[in-house]
C-alpha cells in the first residue's frame, strides 16, 4: 500500500529513479576505480616483428620477482612494494611451465622478499614444482633471510640448488643506516644461522652484496672467507627510474650512489677473494632477465623498468622481444655457471 503510494506520486517516483541512477553510477565508477587501481598498467603497444619472435632469445636462467613486498627498507632498492599483487599459484605454475618449455634451465625467486607470501610455503610450492615436475637443472632464491625457518628447509630444501642471501655489511649498525634491518634483529647473526642449516640440509649458500656509500670502504675479506659461500655477488648500486630515484619512486637512492673508481677499488681491496663476482651498472643493467609480478619481462635499458606483455597472455617468444636482455652481456658476466648442486661436489 505504502509502494502504490509512492510511485502513485509523479514527484516521488521521479525522486526514486533519480537515487536509483545514483546508485548505479556510483556502483560503476567504484569498480572501474578499483580496476584502476589493482589491475597492472599496460604497455606501450608495440608491434612485433614476427621474424624476430622466431628467432627469440632462449630464456635460459630467468630471475622472477613474484612479490614487491618486503619487511626491510633498504634505501637502495631497485624493485620496490609498488603493488601488493601476486598471481594465483596456478597461474604462477603455468608460467614457469611455459618458460620451461621456451628453454629455461635456471629459475631464480626474488622479490620483495619471496618468503613473505604464506610464510614461504608459496615459495616453498614454487621450488617443489620447478625442480620436481619441470626437473629444472636449477633452481634458487635471494632473500634478507629474516622469515627463513629451520622447518622450510625440512620440507624444501631439497629441492633447492642456491640461497642466496644479501648482506652488505657485517656491522650492525651499518646495515641500519642501509636499511637491511628489522628492528633490532642481528642481520648477521641471522645470517650465520642460514649459513649452519644450508650446510645441514645440502643448499648451496650464496651472498649477495650492494656496494653502496655506506659500506665502500670496509674490507669484508675475512668475513666472507669464514663463510665460504659457492658465489659472493658485489653489485654497483644501481639507479631506476621510478623505483629508487625519480618522482614517482617509493626510494630515494642517489645518496647510496658510488662512482665506478669507487666500486672499482672496493674489487681491488678484495681480490684475494676467489668466490667474489663483481657486477657493474654496465653490466647488470641489461644482462638480467627479469618477470614481475605480472610475469611481464622488464627492460632495464633506458634506466626504468619498461614492461612487456605477460606471457600469460602472448607468451614467452613474443613477451622476451621487449625484455631489452643482452645475452652476450650476460654471458661475459658469468652468467652462465655451475648451477645445479648436484654438479657443484661440494663437501656437505
Amino acid at each position: 500500500m505504502q509502494f502504490f503510494s509512492v510511485v502513485s506520486s509523479p514527484v516521488l517516483l521521479l525522486q526514486l529513479c533519480i537515487s536509483t541512477l545514483h546508485h548505479m553510477f556510483a556502483s560503476i565508477f567504484s569498480a572501474v576505480r578499483y580496476w584502476r587501481t589493482t589491475s597492472p598498467v599496460s604497455p606501450v603497444d608495440r608491434k612485433v616483428d614476427q621474424r624476430k619472435v622466431q628467432n627469440a632469445t632462449t630464456p635460459t636462467s630467468v630471475n622472477y620477482h613474484f612479490t614487491r613486498k618486503c619487511n626491510y627498507k633498504c634505501g637502495f632498492c631497485f624493485h620496490t612494494a609498488k603493488t601488493s599483487f601476486v598471481l594465483p599459484l596456478e597461474e604462477a605454475k603455468r608460467g614457469l611451465k611455459l618458460l620451461k618449455e621456451s628453454g629455461m634451465e635456471k629459475i631464480n625467486f626474488s622479490g620483495g622478499e619471496p618468503f613473505l607470501p604464506d610464510k614461504g610455503e608459496f615459495l616453498g610450492k614454487l621450488v617443489q614444482y620447478c625442480k620436481q615436475d619441470l626437473q629444472l637443472p636449477s633452481v634458487s632464491i635471494v632473500s634478507n633471510g629474516s622469515m627463513i625457518k629451520e622447518t622450510w628447509f625440512q620440507k624444501y630444501g631439497a629441492d633447492l640448488d642456491i640461497l642466496a642471501i644479501s648482506c652488505d655489511s657485517f656491522d650492525e649498525a651499518t646495515n641500519q643506516l642501509i636499511g637491511r634491518a628489522q628492528g633490532k634483529k642481528s642481520h648477521v647473526d641471522n645470517l650465520l644461522k642460514i649459513k649452519n642449516w644450508c650446510l645441514q640440509y645440502k643448499v648451496a649458500f650464496k651472498i649477495n652484496s650492494v656496494i653502496n656509500t655506506f659500506n665502500v670502504d670496509e674490507d669484508l675479506t675475512e668475513n666472507i672467507l669464514q663463510l665460504n659461500p659457492v658465489r659472493w655477488k658485489v653489485f654497483q648500486c644501481l639507479l631506476i627510474d621510478g623505483e629508487n630515484a625519480g618522482e614517482s619512486a617509493l626510494r630515494e637512492a642517489e645518496r647510496f650512489v658510488i662512482s665506478e673508481q669507487q666500486f672499482q677499488e672496493f674489487l681491488d681491496r678484495h681480490s684475494s677473494v676467489s668466490c667474489l663476482v663483481p657486477e657493474s651498472n654496465e653490466k647488470m643493467r641489461n644482462s638480467y632477465l627479469i618477470l614481475d609480478e605480472y610475469m611481464r619481462f622488464l627492460d632495464c635499458r633506458e634506466g626504468r623498468k619498461d614492461p612487456s606483455k605477460s606471457i600469460l597472455d602472448v607468451g614467452v617468444k613474443e613477451a622476451i622481444c621487449f625484455s631489452g636482455f643482452d645475452e652476450k652481456m650476460f654471458l661475459k658476466r658469468g652468467g652462465k655457471y655451475v648451477w645445479s648442486k648436484a654438479d657443484m661436489k661440494l663437501e656437505w
